[in-house]
């Protein structure tokens, strides 16, 4: 009787360990990205983040190879330019790495289209392969979309809308827009969300995180790197949310309204859910759109009116730039409201003139008081005093409490040197000057609070989009930092 009472009681044990790994094993994949829950997801699920890493993994031997084998192609064909044979490689290493992206899915095509805006980190000629990251992303079907729509509506697309376009005027890592009408005639955007994407960005986002974590290890680093892919989570996961990003376009739109140069499109928030966001439909070119027109070689020599349309694509393209560094600096320094992700192919340039912005994913909100220190800091770039700027990022919380302030001051004016002048203004380049305190940060063991980090995305987007459009001169208009400078 012992025996058996024995056996019935494991017995018990073993069903109670199997209903609560069936438990684990059932449960779902948490609504918000919280490190601990998405972790506790995929302990139990090894298998999916296994095959994710060999696929990972498979992809870049694969473009390694690629490359290796255009290296020796190259080295085995005689007598061609250094120079001509140089930007080449350089070109055909980012489109090896582009179509890498492409072929990785949603999470890596976002980190290439955030590389594509930084010309001066990975050089232009990769910049220009992977910028077509913006554009050449394959939709998904048509049929699918508009099952999604129904599905997040709740009712036939005949009953909100008269007519959606056959073919989506976008596609991005994320999801894709239709062209559409309201009943009562509204023109509209319907941006619908690729399907099963919080999973894959999910799982993309732990494996950088159990990347992160090794890295950590072997280097023996105080700050821990998996934070910065907890920020990453907490915002990619955010996007995928469309009634937080309808949220966001609302308030971006309330506190931008009454600045003249800047459009923002109303939400149309009984059309918009989860996964489908509907709103007012803004016309207008991209600054890709303007540099084809200025670069155009089908213009004929002696056709004055095409000379003539080629000279004011120029100008609008222009007037686009020096209107992206007023509204970042209105965002930074006046609302406090800051658009994360400004790359060209969210910006336009309205029939009125106007700077026109999409996509409100990801926004940061600064506190009065980095506002200030963030002005402070400008000022103290603009005039070379280092000190002080290092005092406005204490006071941005970067700089940590005990960091010795007189080396850290001493190398910064190493790195940075005296501010050069050009025709009188200081010539300040914001990404070599971040570039710079970047290099003294980490040696310094420097903080980066989520919102710092939103901000260097957003100016260090919007000048790599505006920098990486070639033929614009510092004489014809001012480029992006000449302008800040301003």
């Amino acid at each position: 009787m012992d025996l058996m009472m024995a056996d019935l009681k494991a017995l018990e044990a073993y069903v109670s360990y199997f209903y609560y790994q069936s438990k684990k094993w059932s449960k779902p994949l948490p609504e918000a990205y919280d490190a601990e829950e998405v972790a506790d997801y995929f302990s139990h699920r090894p298998h999916v983040v296994a095959l994710r890493l060999l696929e990972v993994f498979s992809s870049f031997a694969s473009a390694a190879i690629r490359i290796r084998m255009a290296g020796l192609k190259k080295s085995l064909r005689p007598g061609s330019s250094k120079d001509i044979d140089e930007n080449l490689s350089q070109y055909n290493f980012g489109m090896v790495l582009k179509e890498t992206m492409l072929s990785l899915g949603p999470t890596f095509i976002k980190v290439g289209q955030s590389l594509s805006t930084r010309p001066d980190i990975i050089g232009p000629e990769i910049s220009k392969a992977l910028s077509e990251l913006h554009d050449q992303i394959p939709p998904f079907p048509r049929p699918l979309a508009m099952k999604i729509i129904e599905e997040e509506l709740d009712s036939p697309i005949g009953s909100f809308f008269s007519y959606i376009s056959e073919e989506p005027v976008a596609a991005a890592s994320f999801g894709q827009v239709y062209r559409g009408c309201t009943l009562n005639g509204s023109d509209v955007a319907v941006k619908v969300q690729r399907p099963n994407l919080r999973h894959v960005v999910v799982r993309d986002v732990y494996i950088l995180r159990l990347g992160l974590g090794l890295l950590q290890k072997i280097a023996k680093r105080k700050s821990d790197p998996r934070l910065y892919a907890d920020e990453l989570g907490k915002g990619l996961v955010g996007e995928l949310d469309y009634t937080l990003e309808a949220a966001n376009a609302s308030q971006f739109l309330d506190a931008h309204s009454h600045f003249s140069f800047m459009q923002v499109p109303k939400v149309f928030q009984h059309l918009t859910r989860k996964r489908a966001l509907t709103m007012e439909w803004m016309a207008g070119e991209s600054s890709t759109d303007l540099l084809s027109i200025t670069k155009s070689s089908s213009i004929k020599h002696g056709s004055k009116y095409l000379e003539r349309q080629k000279v004011d694509a120029k100008r609008r393209l222009l007037d686009l730039v020096n209107k992206g560094v007023e509204a970042s600096l209105t965002q930074l320094l006046e609302t406090g409201i800051l658009h994360a992700d400004p790359h060209p192919g969210n910006l336009r340039y309205t029939a009125s003139g106007r700077i026109g912005f999409l996509d409100f994913g990801l926004l940061c909100r600064l506190e009065k008081k980095h506002q200030f220190a963030m002005l402070a800091s400008i000022v103290h770039i603009v005039n070379g005093d280092w000190s002080s700027l290092l005092q406005a990022l204490t006071e941005m919380d970067v700089v940590r409490p005990g960091t010795n302030i007189r080396r850290v001051t001493m190398d910064l004016e190493d790195a940075l040197g005296e501010v050069e002048l050009k025709d009188g203004i200081p010539d300040i380049k914001f990404s070599r000057v971040l570039g710079k305190i970047w290099s003294v940060a980490l040696k310094y063991h420097f903080r980066m609070p989520p919102y710092y980090t939103l901000v260097l995305r957003s100016l260090a987007s919007l000048e790599g989009g505006f920098e990486q459009k070639e033929g614009i001169s510092v004489g014809e208009a001012g480029t992006f930092h000449e302008s800040w400078c301003n």
